[in-house]
């Protein structure tokens, strides 16, 4: 529910001009979605939403410029503190860690927005990502490709 309704308010502040979290609520209510302001003053905080001033001189809620290099940046630091190789088993991304850090690594991974990413499984050095289809476990390999 969560990751849906962030997907929808980022799509909603992309087409529109919100500047109060109140527009923001009925925006969502219009979606179908019942929200509380607190609910939404969390995503904002998790989203990192900022506001920027419009050229009518008003201000609106958008997306910070470093959130969109968050999640290659946290992808990176993953790989080159903790994980020593990794392969693709047609839906699962199999990741294989130093000693004791598969579960940091899923933690992190679990915590960005990884287009199709299922769900993660640690165990002590190996950690499966589970991807919605082999496609998308093929995508994010092509992605890791390049911290290695």
């Amino acid at each position: 529910m969560k990751g849906s309704r962030q997907k929808i308010i980022l799509d909603i502040i992309t087409n529109n001009d919100i500047e109060t979290q109140n527009q923001l609520i009925d925006a969502l209510n219009a979606h179908g979605i019942a929200s509380t302001q607190a609910t939404i003053s969390r995503d904002i905080k998790e989203l990192r939403l900022v506001k920027e001033l419009t050229p009518a001189g008003t201000y609106r809620y958008a997306v910070s410029a470093s959130h969109s290099n968050d999640h290659n940046e946290k992808l990176r630091k993953i790989f080159r503190e903790s994980v020593t190789s990794y392969c693709c088993a047609q839906n699962i991304v199999v990741l294989k860690t130093l000693p004791g850090l598969a579960p940091a690594a899923c933690s992190a991974i679990d915590k960005m927005d990884i287009e199709g990413l299922a769900g993660t499984l640690a165990g002590d050095d190996t950690a499966f990502l589970a991807m919605i289809d082999c496609a998308h476990a093929q995508m994010l390999c092509d992605e890791i490709e390049n911290y290695f």
